[in-house]
C-alpha cells in the first residue's frame, strides 16, 4: 500500500494548482482526507477478515463504488465545504478515488477492487513502480520504509510538486496577461 503521507498528495497539488477560487480551503482538506479514508480497511484485519476478502484490504472501499458514494457525500455537505453540490461532490469523489489509483500503481499485494460489487477482481496499472509498503508501524520504521517513502517520494511527490507549482505559475501567467 502507498503510505498515508503520500495519498493527500495529489488532491493537494491540483488544490494548489487551481487555486483557493477553485478548490476553497476547507474542500481542499476534506478531498486530502477523502483521499486517506480507504485505508480505514485494515481494520479489517483486527476483524479477522481476510485481505482478499471483498471487505478486506483494497477490497469495496478502494472501488469506484465507495468513491462516487463518498462524493456524494461531499455534495450533501457543501454548504459547509464553501462550494456548490457539483464541486464538492465531484472533488471529493475524485479524491477519493485517487487513493486507489496510487495503490494499483504498487509492486504488490493483491491490487484494487475498483468494480466491486459487480466484480471482485483485482487491478494493478500496467505501470507500478511505487514500492508497495508492508503493513504496520513496525515496518514503516524500517529501513525498507525509507525505501518505500523515497519510492513514493520519486513517483508521487515530486509529479505533485510539478503539478502544484506549475499550476500556480500559470495562474499568476494569466493574471499578468490581464
Amino acid at each position: 500500500m502507498t503510505t498515508l503521507i503520500t495519498h493527500p498528495l495529489p488532491a493537494l497539488a491540483v488544490g494548489l494548482a487551481l487555486g483557493s477560487r477553485v478548490i476553497p480551503p476547507r474542500l481542499l482538506l476534506a478531498g486530502m482526507l477523502a483521499a486517506c479514508l480507504p485505508d480505514l480497511d485494515v481494520v479489517a484485519f483486527k476483524l479477522g477478515i481476510a485481505y482478499s476478502d471483498a471487505f478486506g484490504h483494497r477490497g469495496f472501499s478502494h472501488s469506484l463504488l465507495f468513491a462516487a458514494l463518498v462524493g456524494a457525500l461531499g455534495a450533501m455537505a457543501c454548504r459547509l465545504l464553501d462550494c456548490g453540490p457539483l464541486r464538492a461532490g465531484l472533488w471529493i469523489g475524485l479524491a477519493t478515488a485517487s487513493h486507489s489509483v496510487l495503490d494499483a500503481m504498487t509492486d504488490g499485494g493483491l491490487g484494487v477492487a475498483w468494480f466491486w460489487p459487480w466484480s471482485d477482481q483485482r487491478y494493478f496499472l500496467p505501470l507500478h513502480p511505487i514500492e508497495v509498503l508492508p503493513i504496520g508501524l513496525s515496518r514503516f520504521l524500517s529501513p525498507r520504509g525509507a525505501q518505500v517513502l523515497l519510492s513514493e517520494a520519486r513517483w508521487v511527490g515530486i509529479p505533485c510538486l510539478a503539478v502544484a507549482f506549475g499550476g500556480i505559475a500559470l495562474r499568476r501567467l494569466l493574471r499578468l496577461r490581464d
